[in-house]
């Protein structure tokens, strides 16, 4: 996943590029999944920002989790060839994963519901964001 700087100057939208980010989204879940990550979120961001391609939130039960899985996190997206930049690990209450085509954000319980920031990313949004576990 780490890209040459021949493979930097493809456009974010070319078949290549697509490929990679769905890979790289693709680890991420994954990890996610199976570090026991709660509640996780996915917003689309292609065709809206340029920043990334997805942006993925999730919660973890305590500050503890939520510095586990954002080490282990970056350290499978680093093994996979990507690069992980990692914010918040200190006192890992929201910790941010910036992998490129995909940002994490990881929360403790309180701390995500008062940013709420699925909120303010699907603000004039006719759809809400796409929750993995199927609602009851």
């Amino acid at each position: 996943m780490t890209k040459s700087k021949s493979e930097a100057l493809k456009p974010a939208d070319s078949k290549e590029g697509k490929a990679e980010s769905s890979a790289l989204y693709a680890l991420v879940m994954k990890s996610l999944d199976d570090d026991q990550a709660q509640d996780i979120v996915t917003i689309g961001l292609e065709g809206k920002s340029n920043i990334a391609d997805h942006m993925v939130i999730a919660e973890g039960r305590s500050t503890r989790q939520v510095a586990s899985m954002a080490q282990k996190l970056a350290e499978r997206i680093k093994q996979a060839g990507g690069e992980a930049r990692i914010e918040g690990l200190a006192n890992a209450d929201w910790v941010l994963i910036d992998a490129g085509d995909v940002i994490v954000h990881l929360f403790r319980p309180e701390v995500r519901s008062f940013y709420n920031l699925e909120r303010m990313w699907a603000v004039g949004e006719e759809d809400a964001p796409e929750t993995e576990a199927a609602e009851a």
